[in-house]
């Protein structure tokens, strides 16, 4: 069995991290099969699986973690995840007693650190490869990396001494199509098996699911979309505008024409209904309440631009919606479409007002850290609000389950109250894949390498 495809692969056939998520949203092992930490959560222990090789058959051993950790926290390296682990890990004060343990002490206490380590950011890599690993793809995974071209066709192949086994596939072959309709003709022609990780329009879901060669995989609650307002641009540098932006529009209207109906309601909560510290408390649409606080803000005609373009299928639907919804509280929204090759160099985090989606999967610690915290490279409306840090804070300090699920709590009260992210809904995203493809299964940033097959292959 030797084909299949991708768009953006965001989880890595070729190699794995010490932990990451399984579909409930907990942290469960992956080259690590256990850690723990000391009373006060200050110091996390490591124990990694023995046994597990790299694909250059050297034996993975706790060097390579750290290796990996202190290269992330590199700031030469760029990581988006470096700002997230920074504050709480001193690369030089990591520890390795022995080749099948990590020590990794803190700077404060975190009782939800390794749900840190589960980003995709953080696959673990060779000791010391840094200058070589863009080249060789060296990893752990089920798949070893035999060739690839940046925006071009790649390949990995089966590797044989995997800890978990030999995966299904003897070889996976990746193409880049950016054209959406080319990419579905590719799979109706039977010349792909699987759209990786690219969400469909309904009309072509719709012909996808109709074909006797490929048929639609749903992942639910996949994304969530969002129209980030920036904080640090008027009108929105003011609170009450962002109040009114959220509270004039129903979030029902914009899931039935974006989603068709599909999906779940946001109300401008990001933290999905599925993990355990979500809250479902929210403001209530309310366009008169949103008229009242933009004459208090003096912006009774508030008139603004809204960036959108064909990078992703909702994004116009949804800043279409939006506009509907918004106008019965006399706000005037104009969508402009931006090019798609440009949109996220020249419109995201750059343009006050604009339409985006990020894919679920992160545990509340990285999502709200990641994606809200004063500085963040993640944080796309450039909020910043002490508060909010501080509440954070406290919450990886707190080592009681249901006191930190509180303090999680007020942090989503406070981004639906006082940030600038409009939340509308977490969409289901909808995969191409061949009737022939078994055994596929993903969720957030995860996806089952080893367990995916072809029917006859």
């Amino acid at each position: 069995g030797e084909r299949a495809v991708r768009v953006r692969i965001t989880s890595a056939p070729s190699t794995t991290r010490l932990v990451r998520v399984d579909k409930e949203g907990k942290v469960v092992p992956d080259l690590a099969e256990s850690w723990e930490p000391d009373a006060k959560a200050r110091t996390w222990t490591f124990r990694l699986r023995r046994g597990v090789t790299f694909h250059d058959g050297s034996a993975f051993t706790s060097a390579d973690a750290a290796y990996t950790l202190r290269h992330i926290l590199d700031t030469a390296t760029a990581s988006p995840q470096g700002p997230v682990l920074a504050p709480l890990v001193d690369p030089k004060r990591l520890r390795t007693p022995d080749p099948h343990t990590l020590v990794i002490p803190l700077k404060s206490p975190h009782a939800d650190f390794p749900s840190l380590l589960t980003h995709y950011n953080c696959y673990v890599v060779p000791d010391g490869s840094a200058k070589s690993i863009g080249r060789t793809g060296i990893g752990t995974g089920p798949f070893k990396l035999a060739s690839f071209t940046a925006a071009g066709p790649g390949r990995v192949v089966a590797y044989g001494d995997h800890w978990a086994g030999r995966p299904v596939l003897d070889a996976i072959d990746f193409f880049s199509v950016a054209d959406m309709q080319a990419r579905a003709n590719a799979l109706l022609a039977g010349q792909v098996d699987l759209l990786s990780q690219t969400n469909l329009d309904f009309a072509t879901a719709r012909v996808i699911a109709a074909s006797s060669r490929a048929t639609i995989a749903r992942s639910k609650n996949a994304q969530w979309y969002v129209l980030p307002m920036l904080t640090t641009e008027k009108p929105f540098t003011d609170v009450r505008v962002r109040q009114a932006m959220k509270l004039a529009y129903d979030p029902e209207h914009i899931r039935k024409v974006a989603l068709q109906g599909a999906g779940t309601l946001g109300w401008d909560n990001p933290v999905p209904p599925s993990d355990p510290t979500h809250i479902a408390a929210h403001p209530a649409h309310d366009p008169e309440r949103a008229r009242h606080l933009l004459k208090r803000a003096g912006h009774e005609r508030l008139a603004v631009d809204l960036y959108t373009s064909s990078y992703d299928p909702i994004f116009t639907p949804m800043a279409l919606a939006y506009q509907e919804s918004a106008a019965r509280a006399g706000i005037r929204i104009r969508v402009k479409t931006a090019a798609a090759d440009s949109y996220y160099t020249q419109i995201w985090m750059k343009k006050p007002l604009m339409a985006t989606y990020w894919y679920t999967g992160r545990p509340v610690d990285q999502l709200l850290n990641q994606v809200f915290r004063s500085g963040s490279s993640y944080n796309e409306t450039a909020w910043s609000d002490k508060e909010f840090d501080a509440l954070l804070d406290r919450a990886r300090r707190e080592t009681d389950e249901g006191h930190r699920r509180e303090l999680y709590g007020q942090a989503q009260t406070l981004v639906i109250e006082r940030g600038g992210a409009i939340t509308p809904m977490f969409a289901d995203r909808l995969t191409g894949i061949s009737r022939k493809v078994r055994g596929y299964a993903e969720h957030g940033f995860e996806f089952d390498y080893l367990g995916i097959g072809l029917k006859g292959a």
